[in-house]
């Protein structure tokens, strides 16, 4: 559960140790609650843009920009079409 990537449970069964971090998950969540603490929003609820801004050294902007005048497609593009293969783990 990366929102509370310092939380760890060992157990000697996969089942017991997802049991086990979920009931500790939930003692947070009430223990950050009753202290007026704000509880990280899940990962697999939140709703993204699709949109985000990224600086890039300027000699890297050329190449990409170059690469993707060569292939034909726009910047934007080629620069998510790597993103994806890379968060995918797939390559061309």
């Amino acid at each position: 559960m990366v929102e509370f990537s310092s939380l760890s449970w060992l157990a000697e069964e996969p089942e017991l140790a997802l049991k086990g971090i979920r009931q500790l998950v939930h003692e947070c969540v009430v223990d950050l609650r009753s202290t007026g603490e704000s509880v990280p929003e899940p990962l697999s609820s939140k709703q993204f843009s699709g949109k985000f801004m990224v600086r890039v050294p300027p000699e890297t902007h050329r190449l990409l920009a170059i690469e993707a005048a060569e292939s034909g497609v726009s910047l934007n593009r080629l620069i998510a079409s790597k993103l994806h293969q890379r968060s995918s783990g797939t390559r061309p």
